[in-house]
């Protein structure tokens, strides 16, 4: 494995970067000094809020490109890269199907302020680590309207996979519909793929597949996957992930990204 061609690192956040506690360890932050040096890109890619991954990376968050709401926004500094967003027809059509749903909390997810309508208090608690930012309304479909959106996020305490994923995967071709996580679930445009926007920052820093590495370990991590001859699925990934990736690292908890990298800067020298 040729790793002196890398000039792009992305990384899908939790259960990949992040360890169980939802941290990035201190040895992250020494390799993106090094990658820096040797003029190595880094890329934060995930389905979580953009104000809630640029939290995790606050002394380094206008030197790295940001891929949030699993491609429904993109971003470096200020400027805007990516905007993929649904419609309110939509967005209602959406909601009222996962009412149905039981034990379905639903949260719209606008570019700045995600909404929901649960006063779950569980829920909003575990929520926050997600979303930095929202609001609590009375009926998200009167909501749908008001501003842009880019995603619906579901969250089941058990099984999105077992209980969300059966009642809505036939919602419609032109919508795409991800498991990112053993409880959550996302439905966005179907041009709105971490994959997409992925392409969108390569084609911007002159970034070819061949020079790209990326790792991830759920469902919405597939099509980034996919644009990288160096793709790393996780240890704890999902086995789907595993027959996606060319390549497996440790664990998030053991460190199996920042592994990687640190063999990427010493191939440099």
């Amino acid at each position: 494995m040729d790793l002196s061609k890398v000039k792009l690192v992305v990384s899908d956040m939790d259960g990949t970067l992040l360890n169980s506690k939802h941290e990035i360890s201190p040895l992250f932050f020494k390799l993106f000094n090094k990658l820096k040096q040797q003029n190595i890109h880094f890329c934060a890619a995930s389905g979580r809020q953009y104000n809630s991954i640029i939290s995790k990376f606050d002394a380094i968050k206008n030197e790295i490109f940001v891929i949030s709401e699993n491609g429904g926004l993109a971003k470096h500094k200020d400027q805007l890269l990516v905007l993929n967003v649904l419609s309110t027809d939509k967005i209602i059509k959406i909601i009222t199907e996962l009412r149905l749903v039981e034990g379905a909390n639903i949260v719209l997810c606008g570019k700045d302020t995600a909404l929901i309508e649960s006063d779950n208090q569980e829920f909003i608690s575990l929520f926050q680590e997600y979303y930095n930012d929202f609001k609590i309304v009375d009926d998200l479909t009167e909501s749908a309207s008001k501003d842009d959106f880019l995603k619906i996020a579901v969250y089941h305490f058990k099984s999105s996979e077992k209980f969300i994923y059966p009642v809505i995967k036939g919602l419609g071709d032109d919508l795409l519909i991800k498991i990112s996580g053993t409880n959550w679930l996302d439905i966005s445009d179907k041009k709105a793929n971490k994959g997409n926007a992925l392409r969108e920052v390569q084609q911007i820093l002159n970034v070819t597949k061949e020079e790209t590495m990326v790792f991830g370990d759920y469902h919405n991590d597939i099509e980034m996957l996919q644009e990288a001859d160096f793709s790393f699925a996780m240890k704890n990934a999902h086995k789907d992930i595993k027959e996606v990736a060319n390549y497996t690292t440790e664990s998030n908890d053991n460190l199996g990204v920042e592994s990687i990298i640190e063999q990427l800067v010493n191939s440099k020298n």
